[in-house]
């Protein structure tokens, strides 16, 4: 599929400035939960752009670099496994979009946001929007931002995570539950990077 048909879409209304929204980590039981906002150029030849999920880490690397370069504005946000444990996971989710959103120095026009989720019972999208279920996989600009979203937060959680908590070794698995993440947890309990309402059934496996 073109990647660009519901930018196209959105052009011929009339619409000119057009913004790929997404988040990554919604699932992992510690750090935080990420998202981006991208502006691109119209229709720029950005070769392998994808769902972040369907690429390589080598290739994610490469477009968040090619992303950042041509972009005509970007913004990455995140949201901490405190505030995930205060709101709930899906107003977080929602919280750290509007934040990228409103760390564009260019405000858009209509945001495409991944997912049919444009509210938690806290938190709503409040720029302009469509949601797009698969957008990651449908959208040039919707799969820049997965790519943002992605490469931030796993460089987080290498970079800054696995080094203050070097035990869990975040570095290898990002914080999601894997059997060694879980190991980790049964043998040092929680740091202050986990998300402790996610670890409701692994307390009471403990107790």
């Amino acid at each position: 599929m073109d990647l660009w048909t519901y930018e196209r879409q959105q052009w011929n209304n009339g619409l000119t400035t057009l913004c790929g929204v997404d988040e990554a980590g919604a699932g992992p039981l510690a750090g935080p939960v990420y998202a981006a906002a991208v502006i691109l150029p119209r229709e720029i030849d950005l070769p392998g752009l994808n769902d972040s999920k369907k690429l390589t880490p080598k290739k994610r690397d490469a477009l968040f670099d090619a992303i950042t370069a041509a972009a005509v504005a970007y913004s990455v946000a995140s949201v901490t496994a405190e505030e995930i444990d205060e709101l709930d996971i899906l107003n977080a989710r929602m919280l750290a979009m509007n934040r990228a959103i409103a760390g564009l120095s260019i405000q858009p026009d209509l945001c495409l946001i991944d997912g049919n989720r444009d509210h938690g019972s806290a938190v709503t999208i409040t720029a302009p929007h469509i949601t797009l279920v698969g957008g990651d996989g449908k959208s040039a600009s919707i799969a820049a931002a997965s790519i943002l979203a992605k490469v931030s937060r796993d460089r987080y959680v290498t970079d800054v995570l696995d080094r203050e908590y070097p035990q869990y070794q975040f570095a290898r698995h990002k914080g999601y539950g894997t059997k060694l993440h879980y190991e980790m947890l049964d043998r040092y309990g929680p740091c202050p990077a986990h998300r402790r309402t996610f670890l409701k059934k692994w307390e009471a496996r403990r107790t």
